[in-house]
């Protein structure tokens, strides 16, 4: 079965957990106010990909009320959530992968956790894809879990329902975004407790 279908059908199933579980998300606070420092005007559009409940639009909005926020997750149940906790905010169901189809460039791109749930290959697609829709000076948010790629496989969750993570390495990321004309602007490592085990968040943020 399809990687992908298995993870919008587990977090589809279990959207209000999810809401519960992650909402809060000030671990991350430092690092979305720099993001927010960087977007390059007022009223600046802003796209986020795999928004799930909201949660990061949501703070970002409390930092940047003037952002024209569009959000999108291939999980129907995390997009009606989303529309209840940002009513200003515009979201519709969209595949991350398919962001060159778009055929609008933003102002920022925000990528919170999305990536664990591409392959290698569908990551690095992705980034040389996001170009396509940024404007030029533009920035680029990209959060996922680090390890070395050999090690991703199935995990399961504390309900039981098993869900592939794509471990990713910051060194081929890196140099998929330099080599897709970003400048690394701010790169940081944090420690966190993921069901049960430590793993390294990476973030990058990165200017067009």
């Amino acid at each position: 079965m399809d990687q992908t279908k298995i993870a919008v059908e587990v977090f589809n199933k279990l959207a209000h957990i999810y809401q519960e579980r992650f909402m809060d998300v000030s671990i991350y606070y430092d690092s979305f106010d720099t993001f927010c420092q960087h977007i390059p005007k007022a009223n600046a559009s802003l796209l986020e990909l795999a928004c799930g409940p909201g949660n990061i639009t949501q703070y970002l909005l409390t930092k940047r009320p003037d952002l024209n926020i569009l959000g999108t997750d291939l999980a129907p149940n995390m997009i009606e959530l989303a529309t209840i906790n940002n009513p200003k905010a515009e979201f519709k169901l969209f595949d991350l992968r398919e962001i060159k189809q778009l055929n609008q460039k933003f102002d920022a791109v925000v990528c919170g956790f999305g990536l664990p749930y591409l392959s290698k290959k569908e990551a690095i697609e992705f980034i040389v894809n996001a170009d396509y829709c940024i404007q030029d000076g533009g920035i680029l948010y990209l959060s996922t879990m680090e390890d070395d790629n050999e090690n991703s496989g199935f995990q399961k969750g504390s309900t039981g329902d098993k869900v592939f993570i794509n471990y990713h390495q910051a060194d081929y990321l890196i140099e998929t975004l330099e080599n897709s004309g970003f400048t690394i602007i701010h790169l940081e490592r944090k420690k966190y407790r993921h069901n049960e085990q430590d793993t390294t968040d990476l973030i990058v943020i990165a200017k067009k």
